[in-house]
């Protein structure tokens, strides 16, 4: 059946409206078209670290653009495919590409796929980012742990009818990062000396990259890192009964008071340079999960 197909049209993703089973199920269908194992582990590759799609043994390949209420990656660095697979030993289904407000996505939207990927089978969320540093210690290209989070998206995936089949009306977010995946993480790294931090990080809307006064706040309300995405997902995830395992890499310092200006380049290479540490965790804590 073809997206533009009008039998299609009530199961596409409203931009402002919650998510119901009827849209889930469509999309669920379209991946099983082409992928029937049922995956245990999602993950989610963020900017610049959708080569970890290297380490997956990759079965089948799915364009976003095939999978009805997916939206469309924007961002160069995305690739926009569902990858089907292996990794660490478990039966894996990765976004190469993820999406954002900042694209003119709503919250709604860009969480979609998580409810996709939870109806797939995945009882896991591993989900990556990159993120700007404002911990005075911390370097670019270390790899932090998310602890926590704070949303100072404006938006949130909830909002609107509550479709009770997927979760709860109000689901606690007072753990959202699940304790013992962080316990392997910090396992894993040590083993292979990977310092590793762990800290809040706090999602922005985006584009641009912040002032010198928003880092000042954002340092001050408790955050360690900031970025453009994650956080949509992850309420999904803990609303759908995930256990989710968080992981940022820092690809520059935000310290105010030394700010040199960043472009995307430079943080896509930061990126990508400090993606075989990122890797390597995320395979350990799957051989061990």
């Amino acid at each position: 059946m073809r997206l533009d197909d009008p039998r299609l049209a009530p199961f596409q993703v409203p931009a402002h409206v919650a998510h119901t089973r009827a849209q889930v199920s469509v999309a669920v269908a379209a991946v099983r078209d082409h992928f029937d194992d049922a995956p245990t582990v999602a993950v989610i590759l963020g900017t610049g670290l959708g080569a970890l799609a290297s380490d997956i043994d990759v079965r089948v390949s799915i364009d976003y653009r095939e999978i009805p209420g997916f939206p469309q990656s924007t961002v160069e660095s995305h690739a926009g495919r569902l990858l089907c697979g292996t990794l660490g030993g478990k039966a894996v289904i990765a976004m190469q590409g993820r999406f954002h407000l900042y694209e003119g996505y709503t919250a709604h939207q860009v969480a979609f796929p998580v409810r996709v990927l939870r109806e797939l089978g995945a009882e896991t969320l591993i989900v990556s980012n990159a993120c700007g540093g404002m911990h005075p210690l911390w370097d670019a290209g270390d790899v932090m742990l998310i602890a926590d989070h704070i949303n100072l998206l404006g938006a949130n995936p909830l909002t609107g009818p509550n479709d009770d089949s997927l979760g709860p009306r109000f689901p606690d977010m007072s753990a959202p990062y699940d304790a013992r995946l962080r316990a392997l993480a910090r396992q894993v790294a040590a083993e292979h000396g990977i310092p590793l931090r762990e800290g809040v990080y706090v999602a922005v809307a985006g584009p641009n990259l912040e002032t010198r006064a928003e880092y000042r706040f954002l340092r001050a309300i408790g955050a360690d890192v900031v970025g453009m995405s994650t956080v949509p997902e992850v309420i999904v995830a803990v609303h759908a009964g995930m256990r989710v395992l968080g992981m940022s890499i820092i690809t520059d310092r935000c310290l105010p008071d030394a700010l040199e200006p960043a472009s995307m380049e430079q943080i896509v290479a930061v990126a990508a340079a400090a993606e075989p540490k990122l890797a390597t965790v995320v395979r350990g804590v799957l051989e061990r999960m």
